[in-house]
């Protein structure tokens, strides 16, 4: 700290504390406030007073205590130690943080957000004498079974190899060096610090075109998020946007998960920390803590920390990405966070815009998204970086015409709409097909109809068509009654129930139906779309619709969400050919 970046309090205001005699610090330095050495931020600059945001209690702060300006802007240490581990919204350690000060956090507490004393193995896969640049990677830890953490080049250094040495080392001990340039030698450890609010480079960015498989069969086959997509999760309180989000933690074929839990309750957060350590990864047998990192700032936290916590997330998801990973980062919920943002706002006596929330909540909200991607990562192996960004959005009552709900819809191009009434009806994932969309559909329909089937697209559009007829028939039967309704109509009555209830309808806590794959998904879809197709042929043919919707063959359709995957096609088939004789039987009854 330098003495000429100190000030002293003017003005306390909740989180906001206004500083003078700070003419030397900068927009966005991290300043200690008084003597108990509270960490803030500062966010707005006139003359010599700075607006700083306070991510700790104020309580008792009062005019005249001094503010020294750290002369660095917030940041996150990127090292190995993170994999695993469970920081509040300024990236300091929650674990550490309880064994130094107990369950109630000690303000103004110092801790470094990496363990300075753990010692890794670092393995070096670059020769000294090679030219290497930013982001090439010099080596790697073995950071848990499941993650290979790779040592890269930081930004801005470029040059040969002078050493690169293999040994235990902590994160600050040096483990290589590069002559630049300039003749210079940079010392290498194996620890990187970056600035939250400033995206992490890279070269180009890729237009996403692959399915993030997820096994919810909802979100996969009708409103796929693409790898290196965005996509958001609005709904009222109950209706499931939490479960989701730790379905998708849990299963979506992600490297990497990123979970920040921003201004949601603490028991959410604390179930995820019961959870995933007992959860196992379907593709390794592993913890899924192994491959998992937590930002928590709960309700009951500061309120101007929940501002940052998302920044810091994606920032460590980015720096993941650029090793080469599939990064999925859940930000649970957004609304929460543009509440933070809404109070200090109010602070700082700014121009509201709609609701009270600032002019600018839809350029935040935007920063945020805009850093996913799947990107071609800085170095000279040509990796392939994936972040694809997931937010939950708590609008009052559902209501979307919220702000924060609104915003969200002009930037990202999943919109999965939870249904308070489905959630009611114990309908998970309760996201209601007639109003959810995904802008994907068209790019992962080709990535399907190559590695999957021909016909994926053409039974995905035929269920979504079902779906939709229903509801406009439901209208009439509410009117005139089912009575009223053609046997064809009628049969696509049934059909529908049957994708709804059967396909849809995902059981979480079942081992089997919590995880469906895409495989599965085409099979299930291809028997339920060959049962409605060969009954709609039979109704035409003046074949008893009673009959047709009582086939035995209806039991083995529900029941196919509950077969093993590697019994999948055999089952499938099996199915399809049931239906086939079981009409015929009906047939030949007819002409007898």
């Amino acid at each position: 700290m330098s003495s000429h970046s100190q000030g002293e309090i003017i003005k306390v205001s909740g989180p906001l504390v206004v500083a003078g005699g700070m003419r030397d610090a900068e927009l966005f330095d991290v300043v200690r406030v008084s003597d108990k050495n509270l960490i803030g931020e500062i966010i707005e600059m006139h003359g010599d007073q700075a607006s700083i945001q306070v991510y700790e209690e104020t309580a008792g702060l009062g005019p005249g205590e001094k503010v020294v300006s750290e002369s660095a802007p917030l940041s996150v240490e990127l090292a190995p130690g993170l994999i695993g581990g469970m920081f509040d919204g300024i990236q300091r350690p929650l674990q550490r943080m309880v064994e130094i000060s107990g369950n109630n956090i000690t303000r103004g507490i110092s801790v470094t957000s990496l363990d300075r004393s753990q010692t890794w193995s670092y393995v070096p896969v670059k020769d000294v004498g090679e030219t290497v640049e930013t982001g090439d990677i010099i080596g790697y830890v073995q950071e848990t079974s499941l993650i290979r953490h790779h040592i890269m080049v930081p930004h801005g250094v470029a040059g040969s190899l002078e050493s690169n040495n293999a040994g235990d080392y902590t994160v600050e001990d040096v483990v290589a060096s590069v002559k630049l340039a300039d003749g210079t030698t940079r010392e290498l450890t194996m620890m990187q610090k970056w600035p939250v609010r400033r995206a992490r480079p890279y070269k180009t960015k890729i237009m996403p075109d692959r399915p993030l498989i997820t096994g919810q069969r909802s979100i996969d086959t009708f409103f796929p998020v693409a790898r290196g997509g965005t996509a958001t999760i609005p709904g009222p309180f109950g209706s499931g946007k939490t479960v989701v989000q730790h379905q998708l933690a849990k299963w979506a074929e992600a490297d990497i998960v990123v979970y920040i839990g921003c201004g949601e309750r603490g028991n959410e957060m604390t179930d995820v920390l019961l959870e995933f350590p007992e959860l196992i990864d379907p593709k390794s047998g592993e913890s899924l803590m192994k491959r998992t990192i937590l930002i928590a700032n709960t309700s009951d936290m500061p309120v101007a920390a929940r501002e940052a916590s998302i920044y810091t997330g994606i920032t460590i998801a980015e720096y993941f990405r650029d090793m080469g990973y599939s990064v999925s980062i859940m930000a649970d919920s957004t609304s929460r966070w543009a509440e933070a943002l809404r109070e200090m706002s109010g602070r700082l006596e700014e121009m509201p815009g709609e609701e009270g929330y600032p002019a600018y909540l839809g350029s935040r909200l935007a920063n945020f998204y805009e850093r996913a991607g799947a990107v071609s990562c800085l170095g000279q192996d040509e990796r392939l970086g994936v972040l694809t960004a997931i937010g939950a959005v708590s609008p009052p009552g559902g209501d979307l015409s919220d702000p924060v709900a609104q915003a969200t819809l002009r930037i990202v191009k999943v919109f999965w709409g939870l249904d308070s009434s489905l959630a009611y009806k114990r309908h998970f994932p309760a996201i209601n097909w007639l109003n959810s969309y995904s802008l994907y559909s068209d790019s992962v329909d080709a990535w399907k109809v190559k590695n999957i089937s021909p016909d994926f697209k053409t039974l995905r559009v035929g269920a979504m068509r079902l779906l939709q007829d229903e509801a406009e028939l439901e209208e009439i039967v509410r009117l005139v009654g089912q009575d009223a309704l053609s046997a064809s109509d009628r049969l696509k009555l049934e059909a529908a129930r049957v994708i709804r209830e059967d396909y849809l309808l995902q059981d979480s806590f079942d081992e089997i139906d919590t995880y469906t794959s895409i495989n599965k998904q085409y099979r299930m879809l291809s028997a339920m779309m060959a049962y409605y197709d060969q009954c709609s042929r039979a109704v035409e043919q003046n074949l008893p619709l009673r009959e047709l919707i009582s086939l035995p063959v209806r039991d083995k359709l529900a029941r196919m969400k509950l077969v093993l995957e590697d019994e999948i096609d055999q089952y499938a088939e099996q199915v399809q050919t049931e239906i086939s004789r079981q009409i015929q039987e009906i047939h030949r009854q007819g002409v007898h």
